[in-house]
């Protein structure tokens, strides 16, 4: 049952929404849910050694979840990305409008959230490839985003999807900090400029959920500091004062909430989904 009726009919596009378990999965199948006629998009093949497959979502996965979505009642198509292309970001929103007539809710959460060192032996491959993908190419999705909105003059949405590292440093991730402290830079920018276009722009930050980049990050994070699995989430958990490490479906709440009537008079904020561990 939808919980927000003004959302049927909308059309979505969620970028880094092809791989299962992840934030962008959850969120296209809660738009659908809703009645969003939904665009999962993600790169769709390896791309050199910062985007390897084990940490991207592949062409048959992303159809897999279109088909999930269908077989929920959905509606939804699969379109592959490179969100470092600024022509395949123009051709997406292009094969959005193709297939489903405009473009209401774009939810940028493609990202680079696994090449982690030290800054002092940080490569700038790596560098690059982060800050590409997670600012770069929020950057673009939202030029030709709203350029199509604009056009269609009747309002929109953009979500972005920072992080508890958007506000709080992070060691051995100096790249992913300063990618998603740029993300809340640009939505502030963002949402002064489409405002008089009634587009709202804002950005989600959850602190750690364990899709299957989390649980890389666990991995990666709880060697760091010399501590079992088990040890890392029992300081996790610690430091939240609800007690429990985020969900999938807590951040696909706050979009499906961003996205409605609701909040159509929310823009420029950076939203903490965090269960209280950042607050600022």
């Amino acid at each position: 049952m939808s919980q927000y009726p003004d959302l049927r009919g909308k059309v979505a596009i969620v970028t880094g929404s092809g791989r299962h378990k992840g934030l962008g999965e959850a969120m296209a199948k809660r738009l659908a849910q809703e009645g969003c006629k939904v665009v999962v998009s993600d790169i769709g093949r390896p791309r050199g050694e910062q985007m390897p497959s084990s940490a991207i979502g592949q062409a048959d996965e992303m159809e897999q979840i279109v088909a999930e979505i269908h077989a929920g009642g959905g509606e939804a198509t699969a379109v592959a990305c490179d969100m470092l292309d600024e022509s395949q970001v123009e051709a997406l929103v292009r094969d959005t409008v193709s297939y489903y007539g405009g473009l209401d809710i774009l939810v940028n959460n493609a990202g680079i959230g696994y090449l982690m060192q030290p800054i002092v032996e940080a490569s700038v491959e790596n560098w690059d490839a982060v800050l590409g993908v997670n600012l770069r190419g929020v950057f673009l999705a939202i030029k030709h985003g709203a350029r199509q909105m604009i056009a269609q003059q009747r309002g929109g949405r953009i979500i972005n999807i920072g992080s508890q590292a958007s506000k709080s440093g992070f060691p051995h991730a100096a790249a992913y900090v300063s990618s998603k402290h740029g993300v809340v830079g640009l939505t502030r920018t963002a949402a002064i400029e489409l405002g008089s276009h009634s587009i709202t722009v804002n950005t989600i930050c959850p602190n750690h959920v364990t899709t299957g980049l989390g649980a890389w990050q666990n991995q990666f994070f709880s060697a760091a500091k010399g501590r079992t699995s088990d040890e890392y989430f029992a300081e996790m958990r610690a430091r939240i004062p609800l007690g429990r490490v985020g969900l999938q479906e807590d951040i696909a709440k706050a979009c499906a909430f961003l996205a409605s009537d609701q909040a159509d008079y929310i823009t420029g904020e950076s939203m903490n989904v965090s269960g209280g561990e950042e607050y600022h």
